[in-house]
């Protein structure tokens, strides 16, 4: 078995941007790391995806580790509908990211892979290298990336990760400030920048989907889910 852990960064959406992954096989660890100058955030979860499976044999069985729910849904849930529609959605638009998610759906159909969402910043060590190695290629810098025995490698306890760490955790959005307003009428996605705004658009309209967004990654996961089938 391989465990992997994947993650994502970008210094604006988009803007600079990097990604991050670690190996661990045979008690052996590859530390793996990316960047681009202009990018996204779930742009980079999907590179380090592709990045570190294209470093694993065909028909290899992996578990994988990332903090992208958009990664996880995309490849475990939404491909299916896409695929059976030409990788258009429900609105008859390329899916975003089309060019990535077809990667990563070849190198998925070639392994067996079992995706697991852990909770970013959140003390697991695997997800929190991974991290800094993202950040580090997105803020240009030199990043060294181990590779070696297990026994040598500088994160502690990299492997011992509780069943109830890699649950998401979720917010109310009642309580949480929100960063946009996204809404769906006929398949035409809009973004909203204020509630108000947003409800003079789907107020008394059949059909109308809105939903509030936190960030801008929660934003590109919302407009994806109402793409989808």
């Amino acid at each position: 078995m391989i465990i992997i852990f994947t993650d994502g960064s970008s210094r604006g959406n988009p803007g600079p941007g990097g990604w991050g992954a670690i190996v661990i096989h045979n008690k052996k660890v590859l530390e793996l790391g990316g960047g681009k100058k202009k990018t996204t955030n779930n742009r980079m979860e999907m590179a380090a995806a592709i990045g570190v499976l294209s470093h694993t044999s065909k028909e290899a069985e992996i578990t994988l580790y990332t903090d992208s729910s958009y990664l996880i849904n995309g490849i475990t849930k939404w491909v299916k509908g896409w695929k059976r529609n030409g990788w258009l959605t429900r609105a008859r638009e390329e899916v975003l990211n089309k060019d990535l998610w077809m990667e990563i759906d070849t190198l998925a159909r070639e392994r067996t892979i079992d995706w697991n969402y852990v909770s970013g910043h959140a003390g697991i060590s695997g997800n929190e290298r991974c991290d800094e190695i993202a950040t580090g290629f997105a803020d240009g810098k030199k990043v060294k990336l181990f590779r070696g025995d297990l026994s040598d490698y500088k994160i502690p306890n990299i492997l011992n990760i509780k069943k109830s760490e890699f649950k998401a955790k979720t917010k109310s959005c009642k309580k949480t400030k929100a960063y946009s307003y996204v809404s769906s009428i006929g398949g035409i996605i809009k973004v909203h920048h204020s509630w108000e705004e947003c409800e003079r658009r789907v107020k008394g309209t059949k059909g109308a989907r809105y939903k509030k967004s936190l960030d801008t990654n929660d934003e590109e996961r919302i407009i994806e889910k109402f793409g989808e089938f």
